[in-house]
């Protein structure tokens, strides 16, 4: 698990690093203008306080972000993309969601 933790470490490091206008050299991220963050988690099928600790933020903040009143930013949008992409690539990589 070590090793995956690294690599996901890696690749938010360097969304955090693209966020702040310094991407690695190469690197190509596509992120889409908007995200259905209600319809991405109802993927995983977690409830909203088992998602939120799962991708580390407030419920407060998933909350705002379904209903629309806020809109994610930086490598949150990046990791809510990968989540998108593949609903379940957080707990394959980490492990189990929180409850």
């Amino acid at each position: 698990m070590t090793d995956s933790f690294s690599r996901l470490m890696g690749g938010l490091n360097s969304a955090l690093a693209h966020a702040q206008g310094n991407p690695p050299e190469g690197t190509r991220v596509h992120v889409p203008e908007t995200l259905d963050v209600a319809a991405i988690r109802e993927r995983t099928g977690l409830a909203q306080p088992a998602f939120a600790a799962t991708i580390g933020v407030k419920v407060g903040t998933l909350r705002n972000w379904e209903q629309k009143r806020r809109e994610p930013e930086g490598p949150a949008r990046v990791l809510l993309a990968l989540v998108d992409k593949r609903p379940q690539i957080v707990t394959e990589l980490l492990g189990q969601a929180a409850a």
